[in-house]
């Protein structure tokens, strides 16, 4: 059972791409179990496969802080049919870097999003043509404005692909809106990874932006170039796979935002 889960959940718990290539090269295996639910046990819930509860790769029992996440991770292992598709159970995966990868290093993981303030998204504009300058200023200007505003996080923007250095007190003010527990950090982390930004993911979590709008804000430049292109069946796929992920991702961070807001 550690074994298959692994492949589930892949051995990157910082990069969920980098488990969806794991989970893609694993064998897939045949389903062993007949039911799939979830349990309560101490400190949460976990999912128990005929009565038997998931463990990650290092014997580490995967215990689930809210119910309804557990019965959505649950749901994932219910609906697999003769063989089993890690490809289709993204919070299984997440669920599995949480307690593999993330819950004894949160400070790491929140370093690794401060990584990311450095090139956000955000920063880099378009010089032309105008109407494509009109539109990034009209998803992202916003969260920019709430970010200097709100968090008093100052950055500075540049024009086509050069780098720029940010401000070390911007990404500071930035980093100290970050939520401190486990499941929500993880959850920013795959939301920047999959969008390359992480003021995005923050405005997210704050609910400066809700995930449809996160969503189309990564993709304002490359939704336009298929306007005026035409749609790539890869690009496409590829996009739909981390959609899937991305939905993952808010379905964590919604769950466990009334419990992390409680505090220890």
């Amino acid at each position: 059972m550690r074994e298959l889960f692994d492949e589930a959940a892949g051995r990157s718990p910082l990069d969920p791409q980098e488990a969806v290539r794991q989970a893609a090269r694993a064998p897939q295996r045949k389903r062993f179990y007949k039911e799939a639910g979830a349990a309560e046990a101490d400190g949460g819930f976990v999912i128990a496969l005929d009565g038997k509860p998931i463990r990650t790769p290092s014997g580490r029992q995967v215990v689930i802080p809210s119910r309804e996440l557990a019965d959505a991770v649950a749901a994932e292992w219910e609906a697999q049919a003769e063989t089993i598709n890690p490809m289709t159970m993204p919070l299984t995966r997440i669920a599995n870097s949480v307690i593999e990868g993330v819950v004894d290093r949160v400070d790491l993981v929140s370093d690794d999003l401060a990584k990311y303030l450095q090139t956000d998204l955000l920063f880099y504009r378009a010089g032309h043509p105008e109407a494509l300058v009109a539109r990034e200023a009209a998803h992202w200007d916003p969260v920019l404005f709430w970010a200097a505003e709100t968090l008093g996080a100052h950055f500075i923007l540049s024009e086509g692909i050069m780098h720029v250095k940010q401000p070390d007190e911007a990404i500071q003010a930035a980093c100290a809106a970050l939520p401190q527990d486990a499941w929500s950090v993880a959850a920013l982390h795959v939301v920047t990874t999959l969008t390359g930004s992480a003021l995005l993911a923050l405005a997210l979590a704050h609910e400066v932006r809700d995930a449809d709008q996160v969503w189309a804000a990564a993709y304002v430049d490359e939704d336009w170039n298929a306007e005026k292109w035409g749609l790539d069946e890869e690009a496409v796929a590829r996009r739909a796979a981390r959609l899937r992920d991305f939905e993952a991702a808010v379905t964590v961070l919604a769950a466990v935002k009334p419990l992390a807001a409680k505090g220890p």
